[in-house]
């Protein structure tokens, strides 16, 4: 048999295993569409909200995690500059604000307002930009958000969300402020430690990376919260909350479906998200570590478990 003949059957070789394995993975993929694995948690709200007061209820619900102080943005037009500052009663008022002088967290005169049904009614007409403080003071957290927002964030947030569906756990996407980003949402039922929460948030991460070889998920960019413990003396980091209307009415800061289309009501959409218990994140736990060498399993147990319950 000549070279050329060795090249041509060794082709033909594997053009039939190239055909084989497409076989398999049309098989796996047909599988995997009849038995889905089962969303864990449990919705947020018993019925899609109505009226204004209903809105502002579920929207607390999902997105309030620290409930005593929140940030507000602020603009400089002189200087173009912008961020957030906590929200204080006392703000410029001159017997007791000493702001530009002393630092808000260190004010003994600090009197934060809390993140209430108000302040969420005037970010959601526009007339405020609020955010909310992703840490409790205990170390607990109600959500847990991971941040997209490099040029390959479209594919990279679709990866990560389909790598917690695989285990279970629904993401929510939410297009950002600026629309070249997004935020991907896991919420609780209940205050769940920080330090488990972002564990699991890693996981959902590395599963991404594995499954999707050719993607790097260079636009992650961090957790919310990005602490396990809150600093001391400090607020933890925040995160820009959705829904104000002045993005809303772009197509921005608004709920997608895996085309990146918005989601025709957006309180219906909410209402229906499935959030996880501890329980619920137990089971996911569970079903990496049973992927884990025996010898590994003590260790690995007691790192994510140790903070679940407190």
């Amino acid at each position: 048999m000549t070279e050329i003949e060795q090249i041509k059957s060794r082709l033909r070789e594997i053009d039939l295993e190239r055909n084989e394995l497409l076989r398999k993975l049309n098989d796996l993929k047909n599988q995997q569409e009849k038995n889905p694995v089962e969303i864990l948690g449990t919705h947020i709200f018993d019925k899609v909200p109505d009226t204004p007061e209903e809105k502002v209820n579920l929207f607390l619900r999902l997105f309030r995690c620290r409930e005593d102080v929140y940030p507000r943005r602020w603009v400089n037009n002189k200087t173009n500059k912008s961020g957030y500052s906590p929200v204080c009663i006392y703000e410029w008022d001159r017997e007791f604000c000493r702001k530009g002088t002393v630092k808000c967290s260190a004010c003994q005169n600090q009197n934060y307002a809390p993140l209430n049904e108000k302040a969420v009614t005037e970010h959601l007409l526009g007339k405020e930009t609020i955010g909310t403080y992703a840490i409790k003071p205990n170390d607990t957290c109600m959500f847990l958000a991971a941040d997209f927002d490099k040029s390959s964030w479209k594919e990279d947030v679709l990866a990560y969300k389909h790598a917690a569906a695989d285990l279970g756990v629904a993401v929510s996407i939410e297009i950002s402020r600026s629309g070249n980003g997004a935020h991907a949402w896991i919420f609780f039922t209940e205050p769940v430690s920080a330090r488990v929460a972002r564990q699991l948030g890693s996981i959902i991460l590395s599963n991404a990376s594995s499954d999707h070889a050719t993607l790097s998920l260079d636009s992650y960019d961090r957790f919310f919260p990005n602490q396990d413990y809150i600093p001391n003396g400090g607020l933890g980091n925040l995160i820009a909350l959705p829904l104000q209307k002045i993005p809303r009415d772009e197509g921005k800061s608004v709920f997608v479906n895996n085309n990146f289309d918005a989601y025709e009501n957006q309180w219906e959409y909410l209402s229906k998200i499935s959030a996880l218990s501890k329980f619920d994140i137990e089971q996911v736990v569970q079903s990496i570590l049973s992927d884990i060498p025996a010898k590994n399993f003590k260790v690995v147990v007691a790192s994510i478990f140790k903070h679940i319950f407190f």
